[in-house]
């Protein structure tokens, strides 16, 4: 713990899940879940550390490369783990889907399932977030001249389409919900963060909004990728698909490196690169109740004693 009254961020991170959140340690993580009865169940795992046995991905860069595709797996991991206590809370059947995994991988399913997600997300973002933005802007052929405006028009509507992804999504009765977690989340981390004993009314008292947020790793992970894909001109449409998907990697290792760095400084240059990221969290966290507040909580405390070297940093 942080020495009370002073700012002392950490490597702490977290996700909102269904009832519940995530919140990862230096070495586990552990998953709140809010019960129909009113009790809060907490499962804690060990992370599997692939940096140690990997020391590249210690490196800048290549530690953000690992991070973002450890991070989803973990997220879609959490979320199941989430969506399974609601579901046997409810009563509710296993799908068509779910069955015939268990009959396929039998007890490989629950993995099986993990990583058919993953690729799901991966296929969707992909599709979302690079193909479509690619094949529409090809219709400004006639209005936009020079490779430089069409890699800035391109990136431009990948950011449109994210916005309006993240003002449709926001509007849903069921994600809103999700949505006062991740504020709780903040507020527990902020709490933290600060040193004060992790009780709800302490953690009321914190912004709901934080720097290391992934909305705004998202945001800046959009605008590197203007940047990074405009230096390899505007080849043909099948060309400029794979090499954006080939650069991501490189561009979500170099954004995890910004965030990183503006999550922990107060300069001026910190506070503009962070400031539209903290202002679209406006859209994807809402306040808490004191109910969600002790749930992220009951999360961060089963990894808050956890000692790491770069832990405060």
């Amino acid at each position: 713990m942080a020495d009370k009254g002073k700012v002392c961020p950490t490597s702490m991170g977290g996700q909102a899940v269904i009832e519940g959140v995530m919140m990862k340690g230096p070495r586990s993580y552990a998953i709140a879940v809010r019960k129909a009865s009113g009790e809060i169940l907490v499962h804690r795992e060990q992370l599997k550390g692939i940096d140690k046995k990997y020391p590249i991905f210690k490196l800048p860069v290549f530690r953000g490369m690992f991070a973002l595709i450890d991070t989803m797996v973990l997220g879609v991991k959490a979320l199941a783990f989430s969506a399974e206590q609601v579901e046997m809370e409810g009563g509710m059947e296993p799908s068509r889907f779910d069955k015939f995994l268990e009959r396929v991988f039998k007890d490989k399913a629950e993995q099986a399932t993990i990583y058919f997600s993953v690729f799901l997300s991966l296929v969707l973002t992909v599709g979302l977030f690079i193909v479509l933005p690619t094949f529409l802007v090809r219709f400004l052929n006639f209005a936009v001249g020079g490779t430089v405006l069409m890699n800035l028009m391109e990136g431009l509507l990948r950011i449109g389409i994210f916005l309006v992804y993240l003002l449709a999504v926001s509007r849903m009765k069921d994600i809103r919900r999700v949505f006062e977690y991740h504020g709780a989340e903040h507020k527990t981390i902020h709490c933290y963060e600060h040193g004060e004993d992790l009780t709800p009314e302490n953690a009321a008292r914190h912004p709901r909004l934080h720097p290391r947020c992934g909305t705004s790793f998202l945001l800046i992970v959009l605008v590197v990728s203007i940047i990074m894909f405009s230096f390899i001109g505007w080849p043909n449409m099948a060309v400029r698909i794979i090499s954006r998907i080939l650069l991501m990697p490189l561009v979500g290792g170099i954004s995890y490196e910004i965030i990183k760095w503006a999550g922990r400084s107060e300069s001026l240059l910190a506070r503009v690169v962070r400031a539209p990221g903290m202002f679209l969290q406006n859209l994807t966290t809402r306040e808490p109740d004191s109910g969600q507040l002790e749930v992220a909580i009951a999360s961060l405390r089963a990894v808050a004693g956890e000692k790491e070297g770069a832990q405060h940093k």
